[in-house]
């Protein structure tokens, strides 16, 4: 029965028969109590709490206060390439798996025939991928890092990043100028018609600016023709869905394509040689010369990069709804997994070496830290500077096998674990991976094979990937 003589509603933890009781109690641990202070984040400005409680090793539902966590949580969940890979290939150069259209089909099968190696050609192939990994390569990247090293003043530093991000546009030309279209397309399919028609227009203009090289030209158009029109459009109709988030994306990669001009490039270019640090050591680099060494690198006929194309076309075609369900799932695998290899927050190097070796099939994959920190081995617990491999290999008609490699100094050992058929050639698998250390000059400290009960993880050969547990949580 309500209280009709109470001049208020009874206050949630108020006794009122304490006379000096005037504040509320709230247990401290109370859960329903939201934006509790946590010093040791960044909250958001609006101080909404989206924080999910989950630790560092990926468990829970997907956290959106951070972006470390969310990617630990995708790199648990990440499929295996080599295992996707296996799934669609198969002995005498056939692609078994049905359900796969004739286009996704063609690209796997030209793919397929960049497979069979011999070992020239197989270290060719690993050295293709390292160099179209890396695109801050070669002898003028290292005088920039050795300046960056040892520049005394801010200005340095900020020159060479920004000459460096210019350069990350310029090589990145042709997947913006793909995007720029892509994008424009959404949007003038996305409009109603009395305006996408206009936006067809422009995109015609594009394409054919694109074709010519014209890309001054195209920055015009898209800055004083598409931008403003699609402005007028959001500011007309208040449309706040695909179109205006794809004028969002579509400003952003404007804003690449004008920063990885040429001249832009150049200007930065020879701004850098004015610093005392590089001045004397960028002479008698011309224009020309430049563009020619940063055009340079891994050449385009490379086994590797064609491989690469290939199955990214591949993946392209069936991600754009082409073969079975089953097709399409696979190469979402195989897409998800090279994101997450490939995020800014891995610190690890990661390879594929898919090959076809004396008849049989071989899907590798490899995970190389190039600065770990070691055990001694020698029981001391101290730690010594080397090189960690993690590879993780699919054979076919034996299993999977995974081979962890760790070096110190000269010293080398290597930790292979592999299926139940293959344990009775244990012993001469061991002698094996012993005698290809020595014969490369190196020490086999302990080379054990064991049974695969369970496959390794990344977590747990590479602890270096949950580094971030110290840093500062800044969340989104």
């Amino acid at each position: 029965m309500p209280d009709l003589l109470g001049a208020t509603n009874p206050v949630p933890g108020y006794d009122k028969s304490l006379n000096n009781n005037r504040i509320p109690q709230t247990a401290p641990e109370n859960p329903h109590i939201q934006n509790a202070p946590d010093l040791s984040k960044v909250n958001r400005a609006d101080r909404r709490t989206d924080r999910q409680d989950s630790n560092l090793q990926g468990d829970g539902p997907i956290r959106y206060d951070s972006n470390f966590q969310t990617f630990l949580q995708r790199l648990r969940a990440a499929p295996s390439m080599s295992e996707s890979l296996s799934r669609l290939f198969a002995g005498e150069r056939t692609v078994v798996l049905s359900g796969m259209s004739e286009g996704v089909a063609a690209e796997m099968s030209k793919a397929f025939e960049l497979l069979e190696m011999d070992e020239g050609q197989l270290l060719e192939f690993l050295k293709g991928q390292m160099r179209a990994g890396t695109r801050f390569g070669g002898a003028l990247f290292a005088l920039l890092r050795g300046a960056y090293a040892r520049a005394s003043s801010d200005a340095v530093q900020t020159d060479i990043l920004k000459f460096l991000k210019s350069y990350a546009d310029f090589s990145s030309t042709a997947h913006i100028e793909g995007n720029l279209l892509r994008e424009l397309r959404g949007m003038a399919d996305t409009m109603p018609a009395s305006w996408g028609a206009k936006l067809h227009e422009l995109l015609a203009q594009l394409e054919n600016g694109i074709a010519a090289g014209d890309r001054e030209g195209n920055l015009a158009l898209l800055q004083k023709g598409v931008i403003p029109y699609m402005s007028e459009y959001v500011e007309r109709t208040h449309d706040m869905g695909t179109p205006r988030e794809l004028l969002t994306m579509l400003t952003l990669n404007v804003a690449r394509y004008q920063n990885g001009s040429v001249e832009n490039l150049l200007e930065l270019f020879h701004q850098l040689g004015g610093y005392g640090t590089l001045k004397g050591q960028l002479e008698g680099i011309d224009d020309q010369s430049l563009l020619m060494l940063l055009k340079g690198g891994a050449g385009r006929d490379a086994r590797a990069v064609q491989f690469a194309d290939h199955l990214s076309a591949a993946a392209a075609a069936a991600l754009r709804g082409e073969g079975s369900a089953d097709v399409q799932q696979i190469f979402r695998n195989l897409v998800s997994a090279m994101l997450v290899n490939e995020s800014v927050y891995m610190p690890i190097n990661h390879y594929l070496l898919p090959l076809e070796w004396n008849g049989r099939m071989l899907f590798s994959e490899l995970w190389v830290d190039p600065d770990a920190e070691n055990d001694r081995g020698d029981g001391s617990g101290r730690k010594e500077r080397g090189m960690k491999l993690l590879f993780k290999i699919d054979v076919q008609s034996l299993g999977f096998f995974d081979v962890i490699l760790t070096t110190r100094g000269s010293e080398v050992e290597v930790q292979v674990g592999c299926p139940a058929r293959a344990l009775p050639f244990a012993q001469r698998i061991e002698q094996s991976l012993t005698d290809i250390v020595r014969r490369n000059d190196l020490t086999p400290a302990k080379v054990t094979v064991r049974r695969m009960d369970k496959p390794v993880t990344l977590t747990e050969v590479f602890p270096k990937i949950f580094e971030k547990r110290s840093g500062v949580n800044v969340r989104a």
